[in-house]
């Protein structure tokens, strides 16, 4: 697996390097047989450090956990038993994607946009007549990156964005290939979105 260690404005020193190493390559290789690439990045925020790490562990598929603390080691610990904890719920069906990736439908291409916010403050367009505002950006485009569309079950989603600590997720349901939506509420429950049962 392809480790990439960072830091924002931190002194990373060779045996973090070497304990972020040993650490992920236990924890992705009790779940997975090879894990692609892992990118783990410090910072320092005011008293404390901060750690952010990301693992693709196959097609589809990827981790995230974050973790805080006083001093770097601890901070890596706390984002890696995220991590850790997250795969310990969804063992046997992390185990079952590995083994059924191969055989499943390509996932779709598509684009992902990031949109700068618009402050308040901003003045909307007041139109051309037609009943039309004039054309012109509400947000500009601040990334554009690409994205998949994986054909996955409900609870398989569910699994998917939880992994990955995402806020939603989009997916085509295998049940019906059908365009869904999974997203968390801001009650803690899930929400699903099934385009199918619209028509």
């Amino acid at each position: 697996m392809q480790i990439t260690v960072s830091g924002k404005q931190v002194d990373l020193s060779d045996a973090l390097r070497v304990h972020v190493a040993n650490q992920l390559d236990t924890i992705t290789n009790k779940y997975f047989d090879h894990a692609l690439e892992a990118n783990v990045t410090f910072s320092r925020a005011r008293s404390f450090f901060t750690c952010d790490i990301n693992v693709h562990a196959g097609r589809g598929l990827t981790l995230r956990g974050e973790g805080e603390a006083a001093d770097a080691h601890a901070a890596f610990d706390d984002a890696a038993e995220h991590i850790a904890k997250r795969l310990r719920r969804y063992r046997r069906r992390v185990n079952d994607h590995a083994r059924e990736s191969a055989t499943r439908d390509r996932p779709e291409t598509a684009r992902q946009y990031v949109l700068q916010e618009v402050s308040e403050q901003a003045e909307v367009p007041k139109g051309n007549g037609s009943g039309e505002p004039d054309a012109g950006p509400y947000a500009a485009v601040v990334a554009e990156t690409p994205a998949e569309i994986a054909f996955l079950s409900v609870s398989e989603a569910v699994m998917r964005m939880d992994l990955a600590d995402q806020p939603v997720l989009m997916f085509r349901n295998s049940a019906n290939r059908a365009l869904n939506v999974v997203y968390r509420r801001s009650d803690g429950n899930i929400g699903w979105i099934d385009s199918s049962a619209a028509s």
